[in-house]
């Protein structure tokens, strides 16, 4: 169940940071993929900065989606995506 969570929310973080950023995606199993990425680098940073807490849903959403966003950026530095 907790793996189901994960995917949930990148899937989520996914989508919204496909969304956010400019340019086109990676395509709906690389979006998901990124955005698990991110959901994991997110939380790990919001740990490492002290902001780890039961905030509910939206909190890890919005984790999520940080983490989302700074891994798509990093990708795409590393692919030399244009957006």
């Amino acid at each position: 169940m907790h793996l189901l969570w994960w995917i949930l929310v990148g899937l989520i973080a996914g989508w919204a940071t496909g969304k956010i950023m400019q340019g086109g995606g990676y395509g709906f199993f690389a979006d998901v993929a990124l955005g698990i990425v991110g959901a994991l680098v997110g939380g790990f940073l919001a740990r490492m900065l002290g902001l780890a807490g039961s905030g509910g849903m939206i909190y890890t959403i919005l984790i999520a989606l940080g983490g989302s966003v700074l891994v798509v950026f990093l990708f795409r530095l590393v692919t030399k995506k244009k957006g």
